[in-house]
């Protein structure tokens, strides 16, 4: 780990984007120890059987099938890292395009020649004379990048050093038929367990549960990256404003449809792991569950600023409420009712729903 070489390495950020993506990864490894991934044959063993049982007692208890896929890693950080780099990157794809459209459309616009990739930016003066670059522009958007690219990679060295399991459906991927992934992040996972005083192969296999049951949700959803991809790139197009660059956002405005959707289908998400995965789980789980709660809301100043920039406190009111909508529903009516939320997208509840599912009961009746 190298703090000084990270911060170099985000000030030597270039290129066309407003992110230089291949330094905002670099930087992160270099801020980031990576954590030793050397595992026993005991220890792949048990990673393997915890992801295969998990498998088939989530599909008894729901009442649902899935596949888990194929891709099963257990990483180190930077492995991490390399793999989460390119979801940021996807996500941020539309703003940087509309951030090289808005400079396009201006240059085509106010010089009348062709706004190729080469081409500078230019803004006519007040006497409509000759045009030419516009003063401190490049300083200023190579400043944004730099800024933009420590951004990023202080998001992606915070998440390393704490994510202990990850379902990534490939939201946004290029190949929609590209395998989801399923990956373990080893060092963190025998640190949490040390830290909270509970024995690691125990705590490794409840977190296989909590993963295994994300890809329980999107196997019963195959609809569901497809609908969350359209509110996730609704929502962008309407921070962006599309075509119309800095006057179409401030005209158009954020998409609060799409973002209360998304939220909504979130908090879902997170909320049925959190119920399914404890009444799944073989094994005491109530000391796991009120040590990893402490873990999410506590740490020190540092890291509990970190965790409101990266929205985390947001994510755990998804986690409480999306479960306690859940323990309401698998009460009154069973889990495999509850199960009725991944049919089809109409039964996703709403944002209103969540805080009162016998709304929700009346209205989809599972």
């Amino acid at each position: 780990m190298d703090i000084l070489r990270s911060v170099r390495t985000v000030a030597e950020a270039e290129g066309p984007g407003v992110v230089d993506w291949d330094r905002a990864a670099a930087a992160a490894k270099d801020a980031t120890d990576p954590g030793s991934v050397a595992l026993s044959d005991a220890e792949r063993a048990g990673y393997a059987g915890d992801v295969r049982d998990a498998r088939s007692r989530l599909a008894e208890v729901a009442g649902i099938e899935f596949d888990v896929p194929d891709t099963v890693e257990v990483q180190n950080r930077h492995h991490w890292i390399d793999a989460s780099v390119d979801t940021f990157r996807r996500v941020m794809d539309p703003i940087e395009a509309a951030a090289a459209g808005d400079a396009g459309g201006r240059i085509g616009a106010d010089a009348g020649g062709d706004a190729g990739t080469d081409s500078p930016d230019v803004f006519p003066d007040a006497s409509s004379g000759p045009v030419g670059p516009a003063p401190g522009a490049g300083f200023a958007r190579d400043l944004s990048r730099v800024a933009n690219t420590g951004s990023m990679a202080f998001a992606l060295g915070f998440l390393a050093r704490n994510v202990l399991g990850q379902y990534d459906p490939l939201l946004l991927a290029d190949e929609p038929d590209a395998d989801h992934g399923l990956y373990f992040v080893h060092p963190n996972i025998v640190a949490v367990a040390s830290a909270l005083d509970v024995g690691y192969p125990r705590f490794r296999r409840w977190i296989a549960f909590h993963e295994v049951t994300h890809a329980a949700e999107f196997g019963a959803a195959p609809w569901l990256p497809e609908y969350l991809e359209s509110r996730v790139e609704r929502g962008v197009e309407g921070m962006v404003g599309g075509a119309g660059g800095v006057e179409g956002t401030a005209g158009r405005g954020l998409d609060p449809d799409a973002f209360a959707e998304l939220q909504a289908a979130m908090t879902a998400v997170e909320g049925y792991a959190e119920v399914l995965m404890d009444r799944a789980f073989d094994g005491e789980y109530a000391d796991l569950r009120r040590k990893l709660d402490e873990r999410r809301g506590g740490g020190g100043p540092v890291r509990r600023l970190a965790q409101r920039l990266l929205g985390l406190g947001l994510k755990r009111r998804q986690y409480e409420r999306g479960a306690a909508f859940f323990r309401h529903v698998a009460d009154e009516r069973g889990i495999e009712a509850a199960g009725a939320v991944w049919e089809r997208a109409e039964n996703l509840p709403t944002g209103a729903e969540i805080d009162d599912p016998e709304a929700w009961l009346v209205r989809v009746d599972p």
